[in-house]
């Protein structure tokens, strides 16, 4: 009676899927979701995923995707700085699992970047060096991460868009912070560019940097290419409708 039990056992183990099976099916229908758009969807899955495999990177930074994209839906600033921190979180426990991956130094990088409207002045400059420090350390682990590129571009527009109350903070506070120019971006876009043509996000910010540089002519040309370009991410509307603003405003 007791080997009889043993083998029903021992054949009910055997049949039945293991966590590993469950762990790959479920990041691959999380992924499947998330590039059809379903942010919802996907982040579901990878909270089951998480329930199985809590230390598992590809999971932590599928939920730290999620809810950075999850922002947009948020009508609230509150609401939307909560999901921004989410994200950030859950992006750093990859990275502290795993510090030499490109894409969780990117996924910290983006995640504080994310989060700069929602945060004051003083906090605002201390975000901002960390978008510069994790997306170049994402580019010396993969030259070819397009989106790191694009990090750094922004990063370079935005500290040389920084108002003088801000960079009298920096001063004070941190003793300043490195120097960001124009051309410096629009040198990251078009490595992001060069690297994957098909994210409109690098196009329009090329150009929003243009404009401001007063180039008008190419602003509108990159603006425009990157609205008719079709939808492929989450962001991707909220991306096209800033460019729409920003081609409003040229002349």
């Amino acid at each position: 009676m007791k080997s009889l039990i043993y083998v029903t056992i021992l054949s009910l183990v055997y049949f039945l899927p293991s966590d590993a099976q469950d762990l790959e099916q479920l990041i691959s229908e999380a992924e499947a979701k998330d590039r059809a758009l379903d942010t919802k969807g996907a982040f579901e899955l990878y909270r089951q995923a998480e329930a199985i495999a809590p230390d598992n990177v590809v999971v932590l930074l599928g939920i730290a995707k999620q809810y950075g994209e999850s922002m947009v839906d948020e009508a609230s600033d509150a609401g939307k700085k909560k999901a921004g921190e989410m994200a950030l979180a859950y992006s750093k426990k990859a990275l502290n699992l795993a510090p030499e991956n490109s894409d969780a130094n990117l996924a910290v990088s983006i995640s504080y970047g994310r989060l700069l409207d929602y945060i004051g002045s003083k906090q605002k400059v201390e975000y901002s060096k960390y978008v510069k420090q994790y997306a170049e350390e994402a580019i010396r682990l993969n030259p070819k991460s397009d989106y790191a590129w694009h990090m750094l571009g922004r990063w370079n527009t935005g500290v040389a868009e920084l108002s003088p109350v801000v960079k009298g903070i920096a001063k004070m506070v941190y003793g300043g912070i490195p120097q960001g120019s124009y051309s410096e971006a629009i040198s990251a876009y078009r490595k992001a560019i060069a690297l994957n043509p098909e994210r409109l996000v690098h196009q329009i910010e090329m150009g929003i940097t243009l404009a401001a540089m007063g180039r008008t002519a190419e602003a509108k040309a990159a603006i425009e290419k990157g609205i008719s370009m079709p939808v492929r991410e989450r962001d991707d509307p909220s991306n096209k409708k800033r460019g729409r603003e920003a081609l409003s405003k040229l002349k």
